[in-house]
């Protein structure tokens, strides 16, 4: 992730995680933007598969219906 300008925020976490992981020296806005980061690509996948099922459908259907074009030359 490129760096930018980061920006204050307050996030609610539970006590004893983080009393682990300070005790694990742990960096906490470290972990908590790498989270983050994981959960943000993973909704950016869902949603642009969600946006473009019927294009990925209708470009598999012709494979469904006719098979691969040169199946008959695969040796696996």
């Amino acid at each position: 992730m490129p760096a930018s300008i980061r920006r204050p925020t307050n996030v609610s976490l539970p006590e004893a995680l983080v009393a682990e992981a300070k005790a694990l020296d742990v960096n906490l806005s470290r972990a908590c933007e790498e989270g983050l980061a994981v959960a943000v690509r993973a909704e950016r996948q869902r949603r642009w598969k969600a946006e473009n099922r019927d294009a990925m459908e209708s470009w598999a259907e012709p494979l469904e219906r006719l098979g691969l074009p040169l199946a008959r030359f695969r040796t696996f």
